[in-house]
């Protein structure tokens, strides 16, 4: 994905949009961060907070008439949180002095006229970037408009000592000085700026000299150069004036810098932030009541308002997604990292394990506000690291090589049905279903050959789906080739598909699909225990009820069926009419989350693929139901009670079913090499060929520790039968001494096995395998 276009995703990402609070504060005080802090009883870090947006936190804490809390989400439930109360009471509470910062001394001179808000802020933020600030005001203190707040809301000294800061900046003050038109145009020979902070009169002054008091409203810049003003600002908000002094204090810096007074100013001031806030979920809670309205927060009720702070994040997508909750962030950091680990030129790609993890399963672009798909963005970038050929090679070789065994002649094959010479239908059952239940692929065939006229014909193959999430688009294309010339030569049929993946990959390609379950909806049910299709009787009785725990199922929705609700309406109909209830999961239909197989989470981040499964799992007590073959053997492999519909379709031993362990990765294989045999045995009467392979003769003994390994690093039975008998053969082993083990190894791809063995008279016992990426050179190879 191109620079351009991943920065338009994450333009979409609305997490570090300030809240709503902030974004309606004329200078942008963080109320979050500042809840936080009372929340934890931190004071210093609650002063810090004011202070970095604050001029004379001391004052504006007390008068500031707090725009934030018409903004605060918090009056959706319950009320406002009392922000403007809160600010009070760090002031109050306040100890010592807070230090500004200064920066070296510049050598260019700006003149303030006025000590209001205006005159003040404008006076301190310049001083505070170096350069040399002096201020005047026609009577004898400075604060203007401030003393004439009553003073058990602004005591007269703390406006002294909050004010007292602009002498430890180095501000010359000069008291009892009114600046006159005659004395402006001096002020002018003398300072190279200069800044009417006098609110109203600046208008009356400006026309003294001739101009039409003209002020632009951005930068606060009037038609004479060097001369800025407050005049346009017709309020008397205290808070406003100090942002209006802010704008100015960052034109004349832009001024004395010689660069654009216009540029990248849209965020001052107070505006409509982007990010989306989410409080279903949470409980009215009315504003905290003061013990002494007069004194304001004790700590104690200080900390009880700040808590009922609902914490302004969206993270919607974090919240359903395990994937972006593993890596501990959200999908605007995400895209940073996609993009810099795809240009990195030299070194390492730490991203690589991150962007391959994802399931690509979309369901971020369905609860985003916005529609972002970092799904899309990884799927983008994986097929850029082939494309340079930076991709690891070991990150998608199972899956790959295994793609490449479903479209072998082990497994592969297209038929008409048995005594037709056309087909105006297809059943695709996918490499998957035929792998975990090939006895269902058996009868849902059976069952579409009786109740289909046309002629229904079959076809074992992989869809091609690995190849497009590993980003291998080259493979997917020439997969997907090879695929439309079996199908047209079916004769383009409707092709029917029980797995979602499937139906998913072929939708897209605009191929005439319709999912096995729409059209079952839609036809009579096989009765229970049989593949023939008669008459349909839903499940009832003391019999149903001993099969399963209740009458009430959870429906994993397949990931891939996210955008299909009529293949969702067509599952529920069907558990409906078998005598089941439907229990709906909190994340369901286009809302469902992935499995852990999607995107190949599972082969390349094992330990993400067993969490998404455990938090999946974990969201309901009921039995599950999938239609999908892959959610129900990753279920079930954590020890989820999970059927698959087509077990309670066909309704055998559904005990059985309901705790059927997943079948092992060798198993699959031979699954599908088995299914395809029988089928052109029993169908179509021909003799299969069997696969010719010397180490396929190599009888292994394995325990269920070796097995257990193999399935976790996803060793086949076959690797191990390679790696014998190629050292059996050349004798290229280790022999240890002490025990007689032998120790060998073969890379038949871009992975190295390893294996362990000790000869039986049974066999061979597999003591121990591993495998790795590295490749290990013999001598005399360099």
């Amino acid at each position: 994905m191109e620079q351009d276009e991943l920065k338009k995703q994450e333009d979409k990402c609305t997490q570090e949009s300030p809240p709503a609070c902030t974004a309606g504060c004329p200078i942008h005080v963080d109320a979050r961060k500042l809840m936080q802090d009372l929340q934890k009883q931190d004071l210093k870090s609650a002063l810090k907070t004011l202070n970095k947006k604050q001029p004379f936190p001391g004052i504006i804490g007390r008068i500031c008439d707090h725009p934030c809390e018409d903004k605060c989400i918090r009056k959706d439930v319950g009320t406002s949180i009392a922000i403007s109360a809160l600010e009070r009471f760090c002031v109050q509470n306040q100890t010592g002095t807070m230090k500004a910062g200064i920066v070296p001394p510049k050598i260019q001179t700006v003149a303030v006229v006025g000590s209001g808000l205006r005159g003040l802020t404008a006076a301190y933020d310049l001083a505070k970037k170096g350069y040399k600030v002096s201020l005047f005001e026609k009577v004898n203190r400075l604060g203007g408009n401030l003393w004439s707040f009553p003073e058990d809301q602004l005591p007269p000294e703390v406006i002294v000592e909050e004010l007292s800061v602009l002498n430890r900046l180095n501000v010359q003050i000069e008291l009892n000085t009114e600046i006159t038109c005659q004395d402006l145009a001096k002020l002018q020979e003398d300072y190279q700026v200069v800044y009417l902070g006098l609110a109203e009169k600046s208008n009356e002054v400006l026309g003294l000299l001739g101009e039409q008091a003209y002020v632009d409203p951005v930068t606060c810049a009037t038609q004479i150069p060097g001369l800025f003003s407050g005049a346009f600002s017709g309020h008397d908000s205290p808070i406003r004036s100090v942002a209006d002094g802010r704008k100015a204090a960052v034109s004349i810096d832009r001024y004395l810098q010689g660069v654009s007074l216009t540029a990248a100013r849209i965020g001052e001031g107070t505006y409509e932030t982007k990010l989306y806030v989410n409080t279903k979920g949470f409980t009215s809670l009315p504003v905290v009541t003061m013990s002494h309205k007069t004194e304001g927060y004790t700590p104690e009720e200080a900390v009880q308002e700040a808590s009922r702070c609902l914490n302004c994040q969206c993270l919607e997508c974090v919240k359903g997604c395990k994937y972006m909750e593993h890596y501990g962030s959200y999908p605007k950091n995400y895209l940073r990292q996609i993009y810099n680990n795809d240009t990195i030129v030299m070194g390492i790609r730490h991203g690589n394990k991150m962007i391959n993890s994802c399931s690509l399963c979309g369901q971020c672009a369905v609860i985003c506000p916005q529609g972002l798909d970092l799904g899309q963005a990884c799927k983008a970038t994986r097929e850029s690291m082939v494309t340079k050929g930076k991709m690891p090679p070991s990150a998608h070789d199972f899956a790959l090589r295994d793609m490449a065994f479903n479209n072998s002649e082990e497994f592969a094959m297209t038929r008409h049905q048995p005594g037709h010479n056309s087909s105006k239908y297809v059943f695709f059952p996918g490499c998957q279903l035929s792998a975990s239940s090939p006895e269902h692929v058996e009868k849902v065939y059976a069952y579409l050959t009786e109740k289909l006229p046309g002629g229904v014909g079959l076809m074992l193959r992989c869809c091609g789906a690995p190849a497009d999430w590993a980003g291998d688009q080259d493979l997917f294309q020439n997969s997907l080739k090879v695929l439309m010339a079996e199908w047209e030569s079916l004769g383009k049929p409707q092709i029917i598909v029980a797995c979602s993946t499937c139906h998913s990959m072929f939708k897209d390609r605009f191929l005439e699909v319709i999912s096995l379950w729409e059209l079952m909806d839609h036809l009579e049910l096989p009765v229970q225990g049989d593949g023939s299709s008669t008459t349909s009787t839903p499940n009832s009785g003391s019999e149903s009820e001993s099969r399963i725990r209740t009458g009430k199922l959870a429906v994993q929705d397949a990931c891939t069926t996210r955008h299909e609700p009529v293949i969702h309406d067509a599952v529920r109909r069907i558990l409906t009419k078998l005598g089941y209830e439907v229990e709906e999961l909190p994340y369901n239909k286009e809302l469902t989350k992935c499995c852990g197989f999607g995107g190949l989470t599972s082969f390349v981040n094992p330990e993400l693929g067993k969490e998404i499964v455990e938090d999946r799992i974990s969201e309901s007590t009921t039995d599950y139901v999938a239609y999908c073959a892959m959610c129900r053997d990753n279920f079930a492999a954590q020890g989820k009670r999970t059927f698959h519909l087509l077990d309670l379709i066909f309704g055998t031993n559904l005990e059985e079913a309901a705790n059927r362990p997943k079948v092992g990765i060798s198993y699959r294989q031979e699954n599908r090499a088995k299914l395809k045999r029988k089928l052109l045995h029993s169908l179509w009467k021909e003799a299969p060929q069997e696969k010719e392979g010397a180490y396929r003769t190599i009888k292994l003994l394995l325990n269920d520790k070796v097995e257990q390994i193999m399935e976790d690093r996803l060793i086949l039975r076959e690797d191990i039968q390679q790696v014998i008998e190629l050292a059996e053969r050349t004798g290229i082993k280790f022999i240890n001494p002490d025990n007689g083990h032998s120790l060998a190894h073969f890379r038949p791809v871009k992975v190295t096995y390893w294996v362990e063995y000790n000869t039986q008279e049974q066999g061979l016992e597999v003591l121990n395998v591993y495998s790795h990426r590295m490749e290990i050179l013999e001598d005399g190879h360099e």
